[in-house]
């Protein structure tokens, strides 16, 4: 479980870290911040389109062989990242850096999953997922740090060192699964014509886009609307990934309890924090506090929707749980884009916060209606 969450705490910290850095990118590259925002999104569509060519493409391989060859692929990407001479070099390695990102956590997760045993299939899921997690407590403050301090490459330069070492750390103490079923890439395919995964999908695509239209542009929403003092920035995030510690464990608790309900309570949730955000913003105090709560919410989802997406995928389960990190970084890339938007009209620094929660509205409204027509199915 270590290893395969050591794997997750670098995607989290490559993931995260570079939208604390948006600023150094911005000004090292002499361009806008909307501009930079692409670093982010090229990123997201990586993990889109990662996640489902890779999982069709290896559905007969070793899961802990393509565990090793995901981690290597996304070494790769993040070193490169680090020696891009220009801004196109630079997406473009992003995008190779988030090939893998979907694929890995999917694999990873059924992984856990089978160590887990039943009725701890959502606390093994978040295990796996609390390295992303943790990344947010120590990692991003950290390479945000190292950023400010040896400029952003040298954050994407940590990065692949430890995407190295987790290598070998599941070359050494991840087992085989035993008795994993051999699937084809047909029947992975199938769950796509599942109604339910399809609708999971959906919710974290357009629901997510709230949480990361408010995060990528924090920087500038703490120091010029806030008021911090940017030096406090590592402290700030820090403080966001205890939230999203915090939801992790939280999430599988309630997931294991009562999956669809307590995705609901949530949700519902999340959509009031990212709206009251646009105001806490305004005090520093309110304003990290009001993002520890952002970084809750959005990460409690995350365990519930990987469980119910392996509930509902039959036996594609493994592009299912690929898939859901593709929707989430569908919502990333949305997200980033919206926030992008609203800032370049003018709106200001907290208007992607109430455009975010309109987002999350929306993945609210899709998840009710999931959660109903799945009842009135096993009624029928």
């Amino acid at each position: 479980m270590l290893a395969l969450a050591l794997g997750g705490f670098g995607i989290g910290v490559t993931e995260f870290a570079a939208m604390g850095l948006l600023r150094q990118i911005a000004n090292g590259f002499d361009i806008t911040e909307p501009q930079a925002g692409t670093v982010i999104s090229a990123y997201a569509l990586g993990v889109v389109v990662g996640a489902p060519l890779l999982t069709v493409w290896t559905s007969r391989w070793r899961r802990r062989t393509l565990l090793m060859v995901l981690m290597a692929l996304f070494t790769v990407g993040n070193v490169s990242a680090a020696f891009a001479p220009t801004l196109e070099a630079l997406v473009a390695a992003r995008f190779l850096a988030g090939i893998p990102h979907g694929a890995y956590f999917g694999v990873a997760s059924l992984v856990a999953a089978s160590l887990a045993g039943e009725g701890k299939h959502a606390r093994a899921v978040a295990q796996v997922l609390l390295g992303l997690s943790v990344a947010n407590v120590i990692g991003v403050p950290v390479a945000t740090w190292l950023g400010d301090a040896a400029g952003w490459e040298s954050a994407f330069i940590a990065v692949g060192v430890i995407g190295a070492l987790t290598v070998v750390a599941i070359l050494v103490v991840v087992p085989e699964p035993q008795g994993a079923p051999v699937v084809r890439a047909r029947e992975e395919l199938a769950a796509l014509a599942r109604p339910q995964v399809l609708a999971t999908l959906a919710v974290a695509a357009v629901g997510f886009g709230g949480m990361f239209a408010i995060y990528t542009y924090i920087q500038w929403t703490m120091v010029d609307v806030a008021g911090i003092d940017p030096a406090w920035m590592p402290v700030v995030l820090a403080v966001y990934g205890l939230g999203m510690v915090a939801g992790n464990v939280l999430g599988g608790i309630v997931a294991d309890r009562d999956l669809d309900r307590g995705l609901v309570l949530i949700a519902a949730v999340m959509v009031g924090i990212l709206a009251l955000f646009s105001v806490a913003a305004h005090h520093p105090v309110t304003a990290v506090i009001g993002l520890f709560l952002v970084g809750t919410t959005g990460s409690a989802l995350v365990p519930g929707l990987q469980t119910r997406l392996m509930r509902y995928a039959g036996r594609g389960q493994t592009l299912a749980a690929s898939l859901n990190h593709s929707a989430l970084n569908a919502a990333n890339a949305l997200g980033a884009w919206l926030g992008g938007v609203v800032i370049a009209l003018g709106f200001g620094y907290t208007s992607p916060a109430l455009a975010g929660a309109s987002l999350a509205a929306v993945g609210l409204a899709i998840l009710v209606a999931a959660v109903v027509a799945a009842r009135r199915a096993q009624e029928a």
